[in-house]
């Protein structure tokens, strides 16, 4: 089992190989290792990111089948099957590590700053579900002077987001705040540039 240090610097050289374009796809496997990783798995790292389908967190870490736990879903928010899906991966697995994973030029960041903007133009209830979590991360900022600059309202509304997605994870469930209680888990929050390629991590 590797160390969340240890499985935080896996993913930092995943991703440095995949900006310098020099990745290696460790396992890129045969018939047959397939069929025998059919029986169990075993990741090291749980990462929750957004469903863009510019941003495949494997390919991005540059790592292959089995080696993360990987839950997408639109604006990388935390509903209840997100966080039961984290647990599940944290308590059966080795996940010293989970990370939240934002990007820039988000959609569901967009569509949640449309519709506060235009408050009689919503849109259909169950993108209104995804709008409801990641409004309380735009509304915020829309009381700043950022609402007059949309790009950088935005910039700093995908991180908000992926901050406030970190602090739900670390404490909006008994399970995960035991093991992090315990430091077996940790829950960091990272920015995927679609422009560059590279992860940012977040300290905080």
């Amino acid at each position: 089992m590797l160390t969340a240090q240890e499985a935080l610097e896996r993913l930092k050289q995943g991703n440095q190989r995949f900006v310098s374009g020099d990745t290696s796809h460790p396992k890129q496997l045969s018939h047959q290792q397939r069929a025998e990783m059919a029986e169990d798995q075993n990741p090291f790292a749980i990462v929750l990111g957004c469903s863009d389908s510019r941003v495949p967190a494997e390919m991005v870490f540059d790592q292959g089948l089995g080696d993360l736990f990987v839950i997408r879903v639109a604006g990388n928010i935390v509903a209840p099957s997100q966080v039961g899906s984290v647990e599940f991966a944290a308590e059966r697995y080795d996940c010293a590590i989970v990370v939240v994973l934002g990007h820039s030029h988000c959609g569901a960041i967009q569509a949640t700053i449309d519709t506060l903007m235009c408050p009689d133009c919503p849109p259909s209830a169950n993108l209104m579900s995804i709008v409801n979590r990641v409004r309380p991360s735009v509304e915020t900022l829309m009381q700043t002077e950022l609402k007059n600059d949309l790009a950088k309202l935005s910039k700093h509304a995908v991180r908000s987001n992926v901050f406030a997605s970190v602090n739900q994870l670390r404490h909006g469930s008994a399970v995960l705040e035991n093991l992090i209680g315990q430091g077996q888990l940790k829950v960091v929050g990272a920015e995927y540039s679609l422009e560059t390629g590279e992860v940012l991590f977040f300290d905080f």
